[in-house]
């Protein structure tokens, strides 16, 4: 068995706001848990009684409040509150009260918290002293400006005056196309404020590619920016917003972050200013708060919609207990506003933590840039990529060694599965008492199945645990549950903020398509996983990208875990392709770090490093150098589209090109359509 990386200590332990969490469940239910795995069986066994806790817990505020599930289990005298009717089995003369946690768990089509109404902005805006700063906003020309709670709170309340005089109503859409500065985050809590329904796009995306996500939603306001910059450069896209205005035709107000002229509408800075109290629109449990996109690397990008309470519900969940960030544990994670981790960064006021933003290149202008913002503010939680990781090992940094990371606790990782060697290098180089926490979710739940939390080791190559709530399993191809071998990512059991629906998906054929005809009534959401016997995860990749070959299957996390190691190599791109008649091309396509060529001697490494690291059976048949990988605008490598293109499929029906980084890069993939050259 391998040794974790890295142990909570006792008073790390102790002190963690799980901890607290699971003496306060345990008081409600008598149940005692003797660690995280004990903890996290209860909650997928029973998840009504889960949830209330947690509603409990962080004071969940709600008209049609639910009560506490079962104050003491002593049979006779087990005392039922106002609360839920699905906590369990009736016992006799138990009084079963009104109010239901969870009305069925039909998937899809469970529904949580019935009969209840609130606000995500409510809670995102009740903590913190009016003088305590709220957000920290770093631009990247190193400008930094802050907004303290009272002053977010005056934005806030101040714009949502002007959304209801634009006569914003309840389940209107209002959209933001604005790069990662706190405008995007007042316009968010300010549309939720009243009720109505937020979308957003970064500004690298052209006013088509926004159209393509906006015009489906027929937005009443669009808020927009004047432009951002990038690695360095100032890009102005008053043109773009110009274009992106005519797109929208219901759009009724405009309003303007920047330098426009007086006709493009409202400024923002005329609206902010004006004096407003906070008022918050209580809506249904189910009511939706934001709309978020598929990245629509193929086809029309779908719209996913999320609730006021299941996001609720589950952000409380994933920050507060297992990112523990509170009011003096600050969170930066790297993002964007085309990215759910740009969503999960606002949900981090929702326990009172303030959040660090960054608008600007993760490298510009020296490959420490984040870890210097990280140690400039005193971050408890960063949050990067994979791909951040591992330029940083190449650049040869040792910000534990170079920078006061004193405050630091946890380096959160997702987008893409992490290697092996990114924990040494984190343990090594950031520092041994840093925990690394690899999470794996999606924008389909706006949250993550598995995790870690500040009680759970960390082993090398692996996901802690599955996150509380999650009934998180592997299947295979049967639909039966697997332990130790790769099978289909599955959830069992609903979680709050699983979509409530697609938009334009009236009949929900699309919905149940995407996530239940594999194995009706279980949520599959198309990764391989693999369960170990100690209970961590190790996700391995898309399973429509998966490495079939000779029916022994690999995922490409494998393959770039080796080659991602090796100091020649930038970045890379593994394929397995089924070409017709048997035929099956398996190739590696490479970007070569600095000048250095592609030898026979280096392929000749490359594919032993594969071999003797990850399997003999997915030896590359090829090893081709390229100037550039394609990735997803969230950093996601195009496997599924590269794989199309050399299956024969036409460039314009693989990709929609405001998706991708660098459509270039994947235009030159087309020439391998057919198979080795």
């Amino acid at each position: 068995m391998m040794e974790p990386i890295w142990k909570p200590a006792p008073a790390t332990v102790e002190a963690a706001t799980i901890t607290r969490f699971a003496r306060h469940l345990t008081g409600r239910t008598g149940v005692e848990f003797g660690g995280y795995r004990d903890l996290w069986e209860f909650s997928v066994r029973r998840l009504p009684e889960f949830w209330s806790a947690v509603w409990d817990f962080f004071d969940v505020q709600a008209d049609g409040t639910p009560g506490t599930v079962l104050a003491g289990d002593a049979v006779p005298g087990a005392t039922w509150s106002a609360g839920t009717v699905l906590a369990g089995d009736a016992v006799p003369g138990a009084t079963w009260s009104a109010g239901t946690v969870l009305a069925g768990e039909a998937m899809p089509g469970a529904t949580w918290f019935p009969g209840t109404r609130l606000n995500y902005a409510e809670h995102a805006l009740r903590h913190g002293l009016p003088d305590a700063v709220a957000v920290t906003a770093v631009a990247e020309d190193g400008t930094t400006s802050t907004l303290t709670w009272g002053e977010l709170r005056g934005q806030v309340a101040a714009l949502a005056q002007w959304l209801r005089r634009a006569g914003v109503r309840h389940g209107d859409r209002v959209v933001g196309y604005l790069p990662n500065t706190p405008h995007a985050l007042v316009a968010f809590l300010a549309t939720a404020s009243v009720g109505a329904v937020w979308s957003a796009c970064a500004q690298d995306y052209s006013a088509r590619g926004a159209a393509a996500r906006f015009a489906q939603l027929e937005p009443v306001v669009l808020i927009a920016a004047d432009g951002y910059r990038w690695n360095g450069t100032a890009h102005d896209r008053r043109a773009e917003v110009a274009a992106l205005r005519a797109a929208l035709p219901t759009v009724r107000a405009t309003l303007c972050v920047g330098d426009f002229d007086a006709a493009a509408g409202e400024s923002w800075e005329a609206v902010v200013s004006a004096p407003a109290e906070p008022r918050f629109d209580r809506v249904d449990f189910d009511a939706p708060l934001w709309v978020l996109f598929s990245s629509g690397t193929t086809g029309l990008p779908k719209g996913i919609v999320h609730g006021h309470g299941g996001v609720l519900l589950e952000h409380l969940k994933l920050l507060g207990l297992h990112l523990d960030v509170g009011p003096d544990r600050p969170l930066f994670w790297y993002t964007s506003t085309n990215w759910m981790m740009w969503n999960i960064v606002a949900s981090a006021l929702l326990v009172g933590a303030p959040v660090v933003l960054y608008d600007g290149s993760p490298t510009h202008p020296s490959p420490d840039r984040l870890w210097r913002i990280a140690a400039a503010c005193r971050v408890a939680a960063l949050g990067v990529s994979p791909g951040y990781l591992l330029a940083s090992a190449q650049a040869g940094l040792a910000p534990g060694r170079d920078l006061d990371l004193g405050a630091l606790r946890t380096v959160g990782v997702t987008g893409a599965p992490l290697s092996a060697a990114s924990y040494q290098w984190v343990h090594d180089h950031v520092g041994p008492g840093v925990q690394l926490a690899s999470v794996s979710g999606g924008t389909d739940v706006v949250s993550g199945f598995a995790g870690s939390a500040p009680t759970t080791p960390v082993w090398p190559g692996e996901i802690s645990a599955p996150l509380l709530g999650v009934a998180l399993a592997s299947f295979d191809h049967r639909g039966r549950p697997v332990v130790g071998e790769v099978g289909e990512l599955v959830v069992t059991r609903p979680m709050p903020s699983m979509p409530l629906y697609f938009w334009r998906d009236p009949d929900g054929s699309r919905y149940r398509e995407a996530y239940f005809d594999a194995f009706p009534g279980v949520w599959r959401h198309g990764d391989w996983m693999l369960t170990t016997p100690r209970g961590s995860v190790v996700v391995s990749g898309r399973s429509d990208s998966t490495l079939n070959r000779h029916g022994v299957r690999l995922g490409s996390a494998d393959i770039y875990a080796v080659v991602d190691g090796l100091p020649q190599i930038r970045d890379s791109l593994v394929i397995g392709a089924e070409l017709g008649d048997g035929a099956y091309w398996l190739v590696l396509f490479v970007v070569l770090a600095g000048d250095a060529p592609l030898t026979d001697a280096l392929v000749a490494q490359v594919k032993a490093a594969i071999r003797a690291q990850a399997s003999p059976r997915h030896v590359p048949d090829d090893v081709i150098a390229v100037p550039a990988i394609p990735h997803t605008r969230t950093g996601k490598k195009l496997e599924v589209p590269v794989k199309r293109l050399i299956q024969g499929h036409p460039l314009e029906q693989v990709a929609a090109r405001d998706a991708i980084d660098d459509f270039a890069a994947l235009a030159r993939f087309a020439v391998y359509a057919g198979g080795p050259r």
